[in-house]
C-alpha cells in the first residue's frame, strides 16, 4: 500500500511564505507510485487546512508577493490526539488516515520543537529532529554554548535579552564595542535571515536591536568575519549521520546573504556547488558538520553553515534542522552534487523518520 505522507507547511512564523515554497518542491518530488501526498497548510492564525489540490496560489496579501496559506481556505482539519490513531479529523467528523508527517515549517511554532512535541504526543512519525534537537537548532544562542563545549570553533558573540537593552543600553553598547564593528544583530530564534542587520558602527546598534526585538526577546550580536567565505554542508541520517560536499554562497549586490538575496532577488547570490576548497579543508568542515549535528541531538537532516576565514580557519555559524527545501535551495543541491537526487533524498528522509519512530516506540514500550 502507498504510504500516506502529510506535507505540513505554512505556520505562524515570519518564514510562512518560504515554507510554502519549500512544500511545493517536496510535494512535486514525492513518487506518486509509492506515496499518497496529503498537503496540509497552516494559516498565520494557526488553522490547519487540508488542501487536496496542493499549496494555494499566491495571495495578494502575502508578504513580498510570495505564496501563503489563505485564511479563508476551506477544509479545516485537526490531528487526532489519541496516541496511535494516526489520522486527521475534519469538522464533519470524517477521517484521513496518515502514516508519516513531513514538516516543512520554518521558524518558531514549526522548527523549534513545538510541532515536533505535538506529533510526539500523538505518536505520529515525522521527518527531522526531535523536540530537543529542533529546539536547540532554532536557538542560535544555545547552539553556540553546545558547540563551544564540543570544541567546535564559533565566532565571538554576545547574547542580549530585550530587558537588558531596555534597562541598561549603555552596558549592551559596551559589550558590542568589545566585539568590535562591523557586527551582525540577529534574532536568536528565527531563520531565513529575517530580522538580521549588519551594523557598521555604534550609531547603528540601536536601530538594529529594535529590528531584531520585533521577532523575539533574545538577540545575538556576532562579530563579522570580514572577508570570510560562506560555506554550507548538508547532513543526513540518524545514529550514523553523513555529510555532503560543501557549497559556497556568494552574495551579489548585497552586503550579506539576506532575505531579499535568498528569496526575492533572483540574482542576489550565486550558489557554487561544490565549493572550491582544499581537500583537507573540506574534510574538516564535514567533520565539524557531523559533530555539530550530534551536539544538538539532530536527526534526519540539517544544513550546517560555516564561515571560512581568510587564513583558512572554519567557524561554525549555525545549524538549521529544517533547511529550505525548494529545488534551488542549498540543502537539496548539496545532496544532488553528492549523488543523491531530490526524489531519492525525500525517500530517504521518510525512511529515516519511520526508522527513528519504530526504535523509540520499542524503547518506550519495552518491546
Amino acid at each position: 500500500m502507498k504510504r500516506r505522507v502529510v506535507v505540513l507547511f505554512g505556520g505562524r512564523s515570519a518564514e510562512h511564505e518560504v515554507s510554502v515554497l519549500s512544500a511545493r518542491s517536496v510535494l512535486e518530488a514525492l513518487d506518486l507510485e509509492r506515496y499518497e501526498a496529503i498537503p496540509v497548510g497552516v494559516t498565520k492564525r494557526g488553522r490547519w487546512v487540508l488542501l487536496p489540490g496542493g499549496p494555494p496560489v499566491v495571495q495578494e496579501s502575502a508578504a513580498q508577493g510570495l505564496p501563503g496559506v489563505a485564511e479563508e481556505s476551506e477544509g479545516e482539519v485537526a490531528l487526532d490526539q489519541r496516541p496511535g490513531s494516526h489520522a486527521l479529523v475534519s469538522l464533519d467528523g470524517s477521517r484521513t488516515e496518515i502514516d508519516v508527517v513531513f514538516p516543512v515549517m520554518h521558524g518558531p511554532n514549526g522548527e523549534d520543537g513545538s510541532i515536533q512535541g505535538f506529533l510526539e504526543m500523538a505518536g505520529v512519525p515525522y521527518v527531522g529532529s526531535g523536540v530537543l534537537g529542533s529546539a536547540v537548532g532554532m536557538d542560535k544562542a544555545v547552539q553556540k554554548v553546545l558547540f563551544a563545549a564540543a570544541g567546535i570553533p564559533v565566532v565571538p558573540h554576545e547574547v542580549v535579552h530585550e530587558r537588558e537593552w531596555e534597562e541598561d543600553p549603555e552596558a549592551v553598547e559596551a559589550r558590542a564595542g568589545h566585539l568590535g564593528y562591523p557586527l551582525f544583530a540577529k534574532p536568536a530564534a528565527l531563520g531565513s535571515s529575517v530580522g538580521i542587520t549588519k551594523v557598521t558602527d555604534a550609531a547603528g546598534l540601536r536601530g538594529a536591536l529594535e529590528e531584531t526585538f520585533r521577532y523575539g526577546r533574545k538577540a545575538v550580536l556576532e562579530r563579522s568575519v570580514e572577508g570570510a567565505r560562506e560555506l554550507e554542508v548538508a547532513v543526513l541520517g540518524n545514529d550514523e549521520p553523513v555529510a555532503s560536499v560543501a557549497g559556497e554562497v556568494v552574495p551579489r549586490g548585497h552586503d550579506f546573504y539576506d532575505y531579499e538575496a535568498k528569496y526575492l532577488d533572483e540574482h542576489g547570490a550565486e550558489l557554487i556547488v561544490p565549493a572550491e576548497v582544499p581537500p583537507e579543508t573540506l574534510e574538516e568542515i564535514r567533520r565539524l558538520a557531523v559533530a555539530a549535528f550530534r551536539a544538538i541531538d539532530g536527526a534526519g537532516m540539517a544544513r550546517v553553515d560555516f564561515f571560512l576565514a581568510r587564513e583558512g580557519r572554519p567557524f561554525l555559524n549555525e545549524v538549521n534542522t529544517i533547511p529550505g527545501f525548494t529545488k534551488i535551495s542549498m540543502y537539496p543541491k548539496l545532496w544532488e552534487a553528492s549523488g543523491v537526487p531530490y526524489p531519492a533524498l525525500v525517500d530517504r528522509l521518510i525512511e529515516l523518520a519511520i526508522e527513528r519512530h519504530e526504535v523509540e516506540r520499542k524503547k518506550g514500550s519495552g518491546v
